[in-house]
């Protein structure tokens, strides 16, 4: 039996400090590298970072010149993929011979976008997803991405892509990730909630693949700015392998075999054989 060593990282960004959470960034590849990972999957927007509790003076109808300053800062703090922030992060992937799944605050022309961003151990910039449909307030700082940025890699040892946050909620966005044959299901999120926990074993046991869902900690000044974590790696029978863990930073591993994949799919492959028939 041939296994992977894969991780989640529970951490939070610095928020409006592009700097210092690459820096931050590197320095857990380097210490996921040490301990043999071969993937790593962080949390959604750990780069630029997700303003919990902000609502950049918007009411509608009506903006602040207070909200607009701080998306001003906010929309400052974005990198472009590919640019500068990509190649640092591609060169931490090629030093450490690492796959790493990031959630990166993407600029794009004028428009911000919510996005996991996919670096190869050669340090290429393998991939990009842009969140589909930003949730509630999300929708005044992010923009809507498209299919078009729903890519599945073969990593030589699984194939992976990745669903941000309440994407996982989103059942066409699924089908289209199973049909694409994904195996390592990344979940990068904010979402703290009891409830993240369920839906993370559900996708494993409907996908018959491994999830590895990576969420933020922040330990905010009052409830409605912290992210508590809850960070969680299941299996293909929806088993759970680490996790879910609250309260603190860390490193979230895992050593899969990518065999189970076909063990699981052998009575539920909802692309394949579950399927319900075409007509011809």
């Amino acid at each position: 039996m041939f296994t992977t060593r894969v991780a989640v990282v529970q951490a939070g960004s610095i928020l409006m400090n592009t700097e210092a959470s690459l820096d931050k960034a590197e320095r857990l590849i380097r210490e996921a590298a040490t301990i043999g990972v071969r993937l790593m999957v962080f949390p959604e927007a750990f780069i630029g970072g997700y303003p919990k509790g902000a609502d950049f003076g918007a009411r509608v109808g009506s903006r602040t010149t207070e909200g607009r300053a701080l998306f001003r800062r906010y929309f400052e703090s974005a990198i472009e993929a590919p640019g500068p922030a990509t190649l640092r992060l591609g060169a931490a992937a090629r030093e450490h011979g690492i796959w790493v799944v990031i959630g990166a605050i993407e600029r794009a022309g004028g428009t911000l976008y919510c996005s996991a961003l996919f670096f190869s151990p050669d340090g290429a910039l393998a991939g990009r997803h842009r969140k589909l449909a930003p949730t509630a307030m999300e929708r005044i700082i992010w923009g809507c991405g498209d299919g078009s940025t729903l890519p599945v890699i073969d990593t030589g040892f699984g194939r992976i892509g990745a669903a941000i946050c309440w994407e996982n909620y989103m059942p066409l966005l699924r089908a289209a990730l199973y049909a694409k044959g994904i195996e390592l299901y990344c979940a990068p999120t904010v979402d703290d909630r009891e409830t993240w926990m369920p839906t993370m074993r559900h996708i494993a046991l409907e996908g018959r693949g491994y999830v590895l869902s990576a969420c933020q900690f922040v330990a905010g000044s009052s409830p409605s700015e912290s992210i508590r974590g809850g960070s969680v790696i299941v299996g293909p029978l929806g088993e759970v392998l680490a996790g879910p863990y609250y309260g603190g930073e860390g490193i979230l591993t895992a050593d899969i075999d990518a065999g189970r994949i076909a063990e699981g799919k052998f009575d539920l492959d909802v692309s394949g054989h579950y399927a319900r028939p075409r007509e011809v």
